[in-house]
C-alpha cells in the first residue's frame, strides 16, 4: 500500500472513529421515553422468592439497565391498599420493593429506571405508590381495515390480516411503554364498532394480542356493535328485552372467557351519530348496558357505556347527554360505568367540564379524554395536553358541595364505585415515531401519568418526559417546558379563543370553516351553530333566556356561567351572545379582545420556532429537523386560521383589525375556496 493510500485510509478510519458516536446516538423516536442505556459492564442484582412472567420482565429490565443498589422483591397479597401499586424502601447498600401484584413489582421497576433517567437521587429512597384509578385505559378507534378514525400516525399496529400467526414486534413494545406509564388496559377497536369483531376468527386474533399484553399487565377490552346479535347471530332484533338477544351475548361472553380468561369487557357507543342501539327497540340506555354487564358479570368484565349521545333535535346539543342520562340514575347495574367526554360537545380545544359529571349521585362515572388531536391541528401542531387534562380533572363541580372536583368523583374519593376507571382516545399509528409528532408522545405519556396519579402538575410531568426523551441538560429542559406549557392556551388563541368552539372544516376537522354549510346537514354539524355571529355580536346564548344549559350546573357555577360579568373571559362565547363593542375586563371591546387574541396565538407559535430553532445542540439532528418542520406547517396553519376567523367575523362587525397587529395576508374568498382531502388520515 502506498503511503498516500495509507494516509487516507488512516483519516477515513479517525473519521468514522470521531463521528460513530453520533451515528450512535442517532434517533427516530421509536424508543420514546425508554431511553434506558444498557449497563454493558455491570449487571444489578435482583432478587425475586416469587416468580411470573411480570416479574420476570421486571427483572430484565433492571439487569439490563439499573446501575445501582442490588435489589429485593417481595409479594405482600395482604397488603390489599396498593392495588396495583408498591412500596420502595432503600438505602446505599440495598432496595426492598413490596407490592400486593406481580404487576407492581414491574411498575416499581419502571419507576426506579424513571429515575435513573431523569438523574434523580436514588440513595434514600422511602415512597408508596398506588393508582388513582382501577382501570387505566386507552380507547384506538383503529378499524379492522387498519384506517384509524382521527387518527394523525399511520395505519393501526394491528395487522389483523396476519395475526394471530405473524406478530409483529410493535405489540409487545406498545405492552412495555404502556406499562412503563402504569397503563393497564386498551380497547382495540373503533367505538364506530362492526359485528366483525366478534366472529371466531377476529377473538383469535384478539387473543394473541391479549397473550402478549398479559406479562406487561395490559387487559384487553372491546368495543362491540349493539346490533351484533342480529347480524352476527340471525336472530329478528337485537332487543336487550328479547331473551334471545340476552342468550346470545351469554354465550358470545362465555366464547370470549375461554380464549381470553382476563378480557376487560366492552365499550359501547350506542343511539349516538346514527348506530343501533337499545333505543331503537323503545327500550332505554340502562336496558342496553345492563344486559351486557349481566352477561359479563360472572366473570368480572365491565362495561363502559358512553354518554357522547346526540340526535337531531331542536335542544342544544351541548345538554343532550345530561337530559339523557340524569333520569336512569340508579338504574344501571354496578359493573357499568358511563363514560362521559371531558366537555358537553365534543373535544374541543376549551370547553367547560360536562355537567354530567357529579349529576349521576348513584351511577360511577368515568373521563374520556382524547389524546390524538382531532381538533388540534392533527399531529402537525405541538400541543401539549396535560393542561387540558388536568383543567377538566381539577374542576369543581360543586356536586357534593366546594372540592366536589371531577378527578374526586371518579376516582372514587367522594363516592366509592366498585371500579374506578379513566380513558383517552389513542393518537398511536405505524409511524416510526408512534405518534406522528415527537412532542405528540407527551400527551400518550401524560395521560398514563394522571390515571395513575392526577395530582400530578403538567409542569412537573413535562419535566420528566423531557429528561427521559430527550435531554437532562436545564438550558434545553426549561425552555423547552416553557413552550410545552404554554402550548395548549396557544393553539386555543389562534384557533377558537374567548370560548368559540366547534368552528371547523367539515368532516376532517383541520382547518378553520366558520361560514361552513352544507344544504341539507343538520343544523349541530355546521359552523353557525355554535358561533351565532351576526350583525348585534357573537357567541351561543345558554343563560336561562337562551338554551338554559346553565341550569345543568350546580350552583354557584348556574348563576356564575348565567351572569356576563361573572363568566370566565375563556368561555364567555360558550355561554354568552355577546355584543361587539362589550367591554372586557382589559376596557378592549370584545371585536378587540377576539383580534388581540388570534394575533397573539400567532405569534406565539413563532416563537415556539426560534427557540426551538436554538435547540439544535441539544438534540440529535433528525429528531431536530423533524420538530422544525412540524413548527413552520403550525405557523402557516396559525395564520390561515387567525385570517379566516377575522375576516369572516368581520363581516357581521363591520369594524377594523386593531392597528397595532399584524395585517391579514389573505383575501377572504381565496380561503373559502380552499378544500382538504383528508382521507388518508382516516
Amino acid at each position: 500500500m502506498n503511503r498516500t493510500k495509507f494516509t487516507l485510509l488512516v483519516f477515513s478510519l479517525s473519521f468514522i472513529i470521531i463521528l460513530s458516536p453520533l451515528l450512535l446516538f442517532a434517533e427516530d423516536g421509536s424508543q420514546l421515553w425508554l431511553r434506558y442505556q444498557s449497563a454493558i459492564h455491570y449487571k444489578a442484582k435482583v432478587t425475586s422468592k416469587e416468580k411470573s412472567p411480570a416479574i420476570t420482565i421486571a427483572i430484565r429490565e433492571l439487569e439490563n439497565s439499573w446501575q445501582g443498589q442490588p435489589i429485593e422483591f417481595n409479594l405482600d397479597k395482604k397488603q390489599k391498599h396498593l392495588k396495583d401499586g408498591y412500596q420502595i424502601k432503600g438505602n446505599n447498600d440495598k432496595i426492598t420493593i413490596t407490592a400486593q401484584k406481580d404487576v407492581g413489582l414491574l411498575y416499581s421497576a419502571y419507576h426506579l429506571l424513571h429515575l435513573q433517567l431523569t438523574e434523580t437521587d436514588r440513595t434514600n429512597l422511602n415512597l408508596e405508590e398506588i393508582p388513582a384509578y382501577d382501570v387505566r385505559i386507552l380507547n384506538h378507534w383503529d378499524n379492522l381495515n387498519r384506517t384509524v378514525e382521527r387518527g394523525y400516525a399511520g395505519y393501526s399496529i394491528w395487522k389483523w390480516n396476519e395475526l394471530p400467526n405473524t406478530l409483529s414486534p410493535r405489540y409487545e413494545a406498545y405492552a412495555r411503554a404502556n406499562a412503563s406509564i402504569g397503563i393497564n388496559a386498551t380497547v382495540l377497536n373503533n367505538v364506530n364498532a362492526t359485528p366483525e369483531i366478534l366472529t371466531n376468527a377476529y377473538l383469535e386474533k384478539v387473543k394473541a394480542l391479549a397473550d402478549i399484553f398479559r406479562p406487561y399487565g395490559v387487559k384487553v377490552y372491546l368495543a362491540v356493535n349493539f346490533s351484533s346479535p342480529k347480524e352476527l347471530g340471525g336472530l329478528s332484533d337485537s332487543d336487550p328485552l328479547n331473551p334471545a338477544v340476552s342468550k346470545w351475548w351469554n354465550n358470545k361472553v362465555k366464547d370470549i372467557y375461554k380464549l381470553i380468561p382476563d378480557f376487560g369487557g366492552f365499550l359501547v357507543k350506542a343511539n349516538s351519530e346514527g348506530l343501533p342501539g337499545p333505543q331503537d327497540y323503545g327500550r332505554t340506555h340502562a336496558d342496553g348496558a345492563n344486559m351486557l354487564a349481566d352477561a359479563l358479570k360472572p366473570y368480572g368484565g365491565i362495561v363502559m357505556w358512553r354518554a357522547f349521545v346526540y340526535n337531531p333535535s331542536d335542544e342544544d346539543r351541548a345538554k343532550q347527554a345530561y337530559l339523557e342520562f340524569v333520569p336512569l340514575d340508579g338504574q344501571f347495574r354496578d359493573n357499568v360505568i358511563i363514560q362521559i367526554k371531558n366537555g358537553p360537545v365534543d373535544f374541543q380545544p376549551r370547553e367547560p367540564f360536562s355537567p354530567l359529571f357529579g349529576a349521576l349521585r348513584k351511577t360511577p362515572e368515568m373521563v374520556e379524554f382524547q389524546i390524538t388531536q382531532e381538533y388540534l391541528g392533527f399531529s402537525n401542531h405541538l400541543v401539549y395536553l396535560s393542561p387540558l387534562f388536568k383543567e377538566t380533572l381539577d374542576s369543581d363541580t360543586f356536586s357534593d358541595g366546594k372540592g366536589s372536583t371531577i378527578a374526586k368523583i371518579t376516582d372514587g374519593t367522594l363516592r366509592p364505585n366498585k371500579v374506578t376507571a379513566i380513558s383517552a382516545v389513542a393518537n398511536i399509528g405505524e409511524d416510526t415515531n408512534w405518534c406522528g409528532h415527537h412532542f405528540a408522545q407527551a400527551n400518550w405519556y401524560a395521560f398514563g401519568r394522571l390515571a395513575w396519579n392526577h395530582q400530578l402538575t403538567s409542569e412537573q410531568i413535562a419535566d420528566e418526559w423531557i429528561k427521559m426523551t430527550f435531554s437532562n441538560n436545564k438550558d434545553f429542559i426549561d425552555p423547552v417546558k416553557d413552550m410545552m406549557l404554554s402550548s395548549r392556551e396557544t393553539a386555543v388563541d389562534y384557533m377558537m379563543p374567548l370560548g368559540l368552539h366547534h368552528i371547523f372544516a367539515f368532516d376532517h376537522h383541520y382547518g378553520p370553516e366558520p361560514w361552513g354549510d352544507v344544504p341539507g346537514a343538520r343544523p349541530d354539524w355546521m359552523p353557525w351553530y355554535y358561533h351565532n355571529a351576526d350583525s348585534t355580536g357573537l357567541g351561543f346564548d345558554r343563560t336561562m333566556n337562551g338554551s338554559n344549559a346553565v341550569s345543568q350546573y350546580f350552583p354557584p357555577l348556574n348563576n356564575i356561567y348565567n351572569d356576563i360579568k361573572l363568566c370566565p373571559e375563556n368561555l364567555l362565547l360558550w355561554f354568552h351572545h355577546v355584543p361587539w363593542d362589550y367591554r372586557m375586563k382589559d376596557g378592549k371591546t370584545l371585536w378587540e379582545a377576539l383580534c388581540f387574541k388570534y394575533d397573539l396565538g400567532v405569534q406565539k407559535v413563532r416563537t415556539y420556532q426560534k427557540l426551538w430553532d436554538r435547540m439544535g445542540p441539544f438534540v440529535d439532528e433528525q429528531r431536530f429537523r423533524e420538530v422544525q418542520s412540524k413548527l413552520r406547517i403550525q405557523a402557516r396553519d396559525a395564520v390561515w386560521w387567525k385570517d379566516a376567523c377575522l375576516l369572516y367575523f368581520q363581516t357581521f362587525s363591520k369594524r377594523p383589525v386593531p392597528y397595532d397587529i399584524e395585517r391579514p395576508v389573505h383575501e377572504l374568498e381565496d380561503l373559502k375556496k380552499i378544500k382538504l382531502d383528508m382521507k388518508h388520515h382516516n
